[in-house]
């Protein structure tokens, strides 16, 4: 195996915050990890931006350091605010993505139309916390609480809590023996979302 050179080692000190602050990041929003060279790009982006935020977290230190000394400024103290920076920022930016709330201040300013969720079906599964019905290819339908859903809409599985199966009168036939169903979302026509009661 050809032994990496000195500027490829450097690149990658450069760039591991970034993909650490990509991979908190992936870990816990619903957003698919992009290409390669895509995500070479971000880790830039974010590497620049831990980068600023160790340059500030520096400066603050320092001043502080004016009074009461903690430790000396070395690459070790480098290193540890880099990650911990990383770290927060992806946890963050994740935050801020999972809850919408960048773009709700966007759409209220008449900037964007967009959501942050990356398809429509996680934005909705995500906001509209009720009971749904699941109607199936084999038209049976399933009632319940979906405590955990797919974030592609292709592949995956809906665990539904509280589950009934509703006949064709429109009858429910709870489950109650049972605490959850896994439904392949694939084995899925179209997912019905019921009215909040009025009392929430």
């Amino acid at each position: 195996m050809p032994e990496l050179s000195k500027d490829v080692v450097a690149l990658l000190q450069y760039l591991l915050p970034g993909f650490l602050v990509a991979w908190v990041f992936y870990g816990l929003t619903s957003h698919q990890k992009p290409s390669q060279f895509e995500r070479v790009v971000q880790a830039l982006i974010f590497s620049l931006a831990v980068r600023v935020l160790v340059f500030v977290e520096r400066l603050v230190l320092e001043f502080i350091g004016q009074w009461k000394t903690l430790s000396p400024w070395d690459s070790e103290a480098d290193l540890a605010c880099s990650l911990l920076s990383a770290i927060a920022l992806g946890v963050l930016i994740a935050y801020t993505i999972n809850t919408d709330r960048f773009h709700t201040i966007l759409r209220n300013k008449g900037l964007s139309t967009r959501s942050s969720h990356p398809s429509e079906w996680c934005g909705t599964l995500s906001e509209c916390a009720r009971y749904v019905v699941l109607h199936l290819k084999d038209d049976r339908r399933l009632y319940g609480w979906p405590k955990v859903w797919p974030s592609d809409p292709e592949k995956g599985h809906f665990f539904i809590t509280v589950p009934s199966w509703i006949d064709a009168d429109g009858n429910d036939h709870p489950l109650a023996t049972i605490e959850g169903l896994l439904i392949n979302v694939a084995d899925v026509k179209w997912v019905e979302f019921l009215n909040k009661p009025e009392n929430t």
